[in-house]
């Protein structure tokens, strides 16, 4: 099923480029358009990760520089029957985590600076948990196609704002219909990033649920999450990309078409999932401390010099 819907993805995203270039160039339009899609669909598929990596300025880490962290994705991987994917740090201040990749062979889990910083060893375990739970079910293979997608529309939708891009054809010249699409496209694409996410959310939430045995672990995370990302917006997060992180890295203090169309189900829905999945499992909250932190132990300048 996975692989049908990104199949689906895949074949929009050629024929949304078709459609364009076909009103811009007519035939020949429609076979550069044609070319671009391809190329754009083999990039998405193979390399996209790696460019949402670099976007963020991820770190590579390994149990050497970030012990603490590498240990949790390894016994979490391992538990999942899942390979060990690559552990990434990206140095921001702001809390957040993301998982990219195209399967659980080439799977990649990046957590910001600032997440470590937060939260304590079993919430980053429930962090953790929810992300490769995202990789188990091959979310993010879709995620990571749908951001391409999502940017291509976007670049789409700029240029339509400027005029044509192949020749100086009649129907170029109607700004009705280059307006219209100029709006248009951008809503279809932040509706298909809505239709890849919030159920993967709940979904991904139940699942590091149940990895870890511990829901409260992942709610406690979550608050604490919302929390500060309310405070500290994530820099260089682009709405193409949203969806991908555990919560929207957005701030929500004003009212605009992100906070409209959201990518992310509400952090108190979510909450409220997990409390009755934890009632269901029999598991109840205990008053023992959580354990002091070490998982955000790790060396910065390393993290500062790459």
């Amino acid at each position: 099923m996975e692989q049908v819907k990104t199949v689906g993805l895949l074949v929009f995203l050629t024929l949304i480029f078709v459609f364009i270039g076909n009103l811009f160039g007519g035939q020949s339009g429609m076979l550069i358009a044609l070319l671009l899609a391809g190329g754009m669909n083999f990039y998405a598929y193979y390399f996209s990760d790696k460019m949402v990596l670099a976007h963020y300025k991820g770190v590579q880490v390994n149990r050497t520089n970030a012990s603490g962290l590498y240990a949790i994705v390894e016994r979490l991987a391992t538990k999942a029957n899942l390979p060990m994917p690559k552990v990434y740090i990206v140095p921001q201040s702001a809390p957040n985590a993301f998982a990219t990749g195209r399967n659980p062979q080439n799977a990649a889990v990046a957590v910001t600076e600032g997440l470590l910083d937060l939260l304590n060893d079993e919430e980053i375990e429930g962090v953790i948990a929810h992300e490769l739970s995202h990789v188990r079910h091959y979310d993010i293979l879709i995620g990571t196609i749908a951001a391409t997608f999502a940017g291509a529309i976007a670049f789409i939708a700029n240029i339509l704002q400027f005029g044509a891009i192949f020749g100086s054809r009649e129907k170029t010249s109607n700004p009705f219909l280059m307006l219209a699409m100029a709006i248009v496209l951008p809503i279809a694409a932040m509706l298909i990033q809505m239709s890849v996410s919030r159920n993967r959310e709940y979904m991904a939430d139940e699942g590091a649920a149940r990895l870890t045995k511990n829901p409260q672990w992942l709610q406690s995370a979550l608050v604490k999450l919302e929390n500060y990302a309310k405070k500290i917006p994530m820099q260089e997060a682009t709405p193409a990309t949203a969806h991908m992180m555990i919560i929207n890295p957005f701030t929500k203090s004003n009212f605009s078409m992100q906070t409209l169309f959201q990518t992310h189900p509400s952090v108190s829905e979510r909450v409220v999932r997990l409390e009755n999945l934890k009632n269901e499992l029999g598991i109840f909250d205990t008053d023992k401390k959580a354990k002091q932190k070490n998982a955000g132990v790790y060396d910065r300048a390393f993290v500062r010099r790459a």
